[in-house]
């Protein structure tokens, strides 16, 4: 277990960094760089894309929600299910306030702390380096599918090196807002000798003119124990004065704190 712990905890940050707050640069991408598909310039989806995620970024309130997180190890038959308070600070603070946990000690300990650990550092040192965006991806446009009743642009993304936090998959756009609605695809560069793949789904939903998280799925094939299955559940969000801010204020646990002493 302590061989998955190390993996793990390689594959949880750099998991975390794709998904964190990154401010792509708008002025380094051209409409001209794809073609026109189904009567769109599939560019310009691309262009309101990048605008549409510097402006969230941007956008400085308190955030807080519900977060359910569910681990498994099938073939140790090891789980573990933690339910917490997630409060994000309007300047990036990350704070959690456990409510119960059930479950195996090793997979609190080795897994989901280490994903609550991982997130913080993620977002400080990362997020920038991987965004979904030009610098990083090419963008090929393959239609549009239903999303809850919604119309999302499909774009197969592919990193343009093999850098380790990049991915191979795709990335859905929200025709009306242009924010993301699901990212999910491989990582191209195994942050371990002990993983084989790694594969994630992050599913999004437009609240309060936002793209907030709805459900992350990591599925990993490890070399040593087989699957590593990680997934997370975010809801009842509320922001700004209706954010819960005593988890701001020392009622908490930060996540800076969070390994296997410290989570209750």
């Amino acid at each position: 277990m302590k061989l998955l712990a190390g993996a793990l905890g390689a594959l949880l940050a750099v998991s975390i960094a794709v998904f964190a707050d990154s401010v792509p640069d708008v002025s380094a991408f051209s409409s001209d760089s794809i073609p026109e598909a189904d009567g769109v310039l599939a560019g310009e989806i691309v262009d309101r894309y990048l605008s549409a995620v510097k402006a969230e970024q941007f956008r400085t309130e308190d955030l807080s929600m519900e977060v359910d997180i569910d681990a498994k190890v099938p073939r140790l038959r090891r789980s573990g299910r933690l339910q917490a308070l997630k409060f994000i600070s309007r300047l990036g603070q990350i704070v959690y306030r456990v409510i119960r946990f059930e479950g195996d000690e090793s997979v609190k300990r080795d897994v989901i702390a280490r994903y609550l650990t991982a997130e913080k550092e993620a977002r400080a040192k990362l997020a920038g380096s991987l965004a979904i965006s030009p610098e990083n991806y090419r963008f090929k446009y393959k239609g549009t599918a239903d999303w809850l009743g919604e119309t999302a642009y499909v774009f197969q993304v592919t990193p343009k090196e093999k850098r380790l936090g990049l991915y191979k998959g795709e990335l859905w756009v929200d025709s009306k807002t242009y924010l993301p609605l699901r990212e999910w695809g491989e990582l191209v560069k195994n942050p371990s000798v002990f993983l084989k793949n790694v594969y994630f789904v992050r599913d999004y939903y437009i609240w309060a003119g936002r793209s907030v998280p709805r459900r992350i799925i990591s599925d990993v094939s490890t070399r040593l124990v087989g699957k590593a299955q990680l997934t997370i559940w975010f809801d009842n969000y509320a922001l700004g004065e209706h954010a819960d801010t005593s988890l701001a204020n020392g009622a908490a646990s930060e996540v800076s704190q969070a390994n296997g002493s410290h989570l209750p």
